[in-house]
């Protein structure tokens, strides 16, 4: 009685400009069988931005390194510059 878990990437959605939704499927299966199930979902944006004491903002690409070769792929073809661009005047213009 062999019992494995697998990890499954199940979704890629672009949702908007920008947010990269994925959805990873974690698998328990017994004796080629499944018999259990989760789903673990993480969105990316295009950077990280934070706003210093004199109200300059800095912006840092989000490093999608760590993600699945197709995470990453679709990450790279949504994220233009201008898709950048965009991202980054609208967290600026937000109210934080």
């Amino acid at each position: 009685m062999a019992i494995t878990k697998e990890a499954v990437i199940e979704k890629i959605e672009v949702v908007g400009s920008w947010n990269v939704q994925v959805a990873t499927d974690t698998k328990i299966i017994e004796d080629s069988k499944e018999i259990g199930r989760s789903r673990h979902r993480h969105i990316l944006v295009p950077c990280t931005s934070s706003k210093d004491s004199d109200d300059k903002w800095t912006h840092t690409d989000t490093d999608i390194s760590a993600e699945a070769t197709e995470v990453q792929a679709v990450a790279n073809a949504v994220w233009t510059d201008t898709v950048k661009a965009n991202y980054k005047t609208f967290v600026e213009s937000q109210e934080v």
